[in-house]
C-alpha cells in the first residue's frame, strides 16, 4: 500500500534546519556600527573646514558689520552699478568660455568615438584632458604670458617675421579680454572627460535599428542621438559654467589690476582700504557668487539625473 505524504513535508523536510542562535547573531551584525563609516571622516573633515565653515562665514559676514551688528548694507550694495556689472562680465565671460568649451570638446569626443578605447591615442586624449583640465592658476598664466605676452615668444616672432603686433590696439591679455584664451583652455578639456562617457554609452543597436528601417547616419543623429545626448551636453555646459564663473587664481594672475569680475571684486574689497563703512562686502559677493553656482549645480543636478536614463 502505498502511503501519501502531506502537501510540503518533502520540501519542508529537505530544508536544513537553521540553529537558533544564528538569526540572532545576524540581526546583531546588523545591528552593530561599521567601521566602514571611518573612511568618510577625512572627507567629511574637508567638506566641513573648506566648504560648509567658508559658506557659512561667507553668508554671515554679508548680514553683520564688522562689530557684530546686523546690517543690510552689505547686501544693498549689490545692487550697486559697479557690483552688478561686474557680476554680467563674469557671467559673459562664463557662459560664452562654456559654450566655446562645450562645442569644441564635443567635437572631440565626436573625432575619439570612432577609435579603439584601448588604443595608444585614446588613453593620450584622456590622460591629457585629465591633466589639462587641471592646469590653471599662476603656471597657466605664465603660459600666456610667456606665449602671448608683450614679450612672449609667438609675439615677438609675428612682429619681427610679418610685422603684426597683436598688441596694437591695447594690452589686452591683462584685461577682461585676456581671459577668454586661458579659461577656454581648461574648459575644453573639463567638456572631454564629463561628455566622453554620455557618448560612448550609445548603444550601437540603436545605429542598427536606424539602418535597418531604411534611416541614415544624419537620421540617426537627429532623432535618436542628439535628443539623447541633449540633456547630458546641457549638463556639462551648467558645469563648465560654474567652473568658469568660480574661477579665480588665473584671472587673479593675469589680471592684477582692477576687478573685472566677481572673484577679483572680492580680493578688493578684502584688501582694499577704501571700501569704507562695507568692511564685509567681500561677504555679500561670495552670498551672491553662492546663490548663483548653487543655482547652476541643482539645475546641474536634474538634468544629469534625466541624463542617466539613458546611460544605464
Amino acid at each position: 500500500m502505498t502511503t501519501l505524504s502531506a502537501p510540503g513535508t518533502d520540501a519542508a523536510a529537505s530544508v536544513p534546519a537553521t540553529p537558533a542562535g544564528s538569526s540572532h547573531s545576524a540581526r546583531a551584525r546588523r545591528s552593530a556600527p561599521s567601521l566602514a563609516w571611518l573612511g568618510l571622516v577625512p572627507f567629511a573633515a574637508y567638506v566641513v573646514l573648506f566648504l560648509a565653515v567658508p559658506t557659512v562665514l561667507a553668508i554671515g559676514s554679508g548680514f553683520f558689520t564688522k562689530d557684530g551688528s546686523f546690517t543690510w548694507t552689505n547686501i544693498s550694495a549689490l545692487g550697486d552699478p559697479v557690483v552688478l556689472n561686474t557680476f554680467a562680465n563674469s557671467a559673459g565671460l562664463s557662459l560664452g568660455t562654456a559654450v566655446v568649451g562645450a562645442v569644441v570638446g564635443a567635437l572631440v569626443c565626436y573625432a575619439l568615438l570612432g577609435m579603439n578605447p584601448d588604443g595608444a591615442v585614446r588613453a593620450s586624449v584622456d590622460a591629457a584632458a585629465g591633466v589639462f583640465a587641471q592646469f590653471g592658476g599662476v603656471m597657466l598664466a605664465f603660459a600666456f604670458i610667456a606665449t602671448i605676452g608683450i614679450q612672449g615668444i609667438i609675439t615677438v616672432f609675428l612682429k619681427e617675421t610679418f610685422g603684426v603686433n597683436i598688441f596694437e590696439n591695447g594690452t589686452w591679455l591683462y584685461e577682461l579680454p585676456g581671459l577668454i584664451l586661458p579659461y577656454i583652455y581648461f574648459q575644453i578639456p573639463l567638456m572631454v572627460i564629463t561628455f566622453m562617457p554620455a557618448l560612448a554609452a550609445l548603444k550601437p543597436q540603436w545605429a542598427e535599428a536606424n539602418l535597418t528601417l531604411g534611416g541614415t547616419r544624419a537620421s540617426f543623429w537627429l532623432r535618436i542621438g542628439i535628443p539623447v545626448l541633449a540633456p547630458s551636453f546641457l549638463a556639462s555646459l551648467l558645469l563648465l559654467f560654474a567652473n568658469a564663473f568660480s574661477s579665480y587664481a588665473t584671472a587673479a594672475a593675469l589680471a592684477s589690476q582692477g576687478s573685472q569680475i566677481v572673484p577679483l571684486q572680492i580680493r578688493t574689497a578684502l584688501t582694499s582700504e577704501t571700501v569704507l563703512g562695507r568692511e564685509n562686502l567681500a561677504g555679500a559677493l561670495a552670498l551672491g557668487m553662492i546663490v548663483i553656482v548653487g543655482v547652476v549645480m541643482a539645475l546641474y543636478s536634474l538634468v544629469q539625473r534625466r541624463a542617466a536614463r539613458w546611460q544605464l
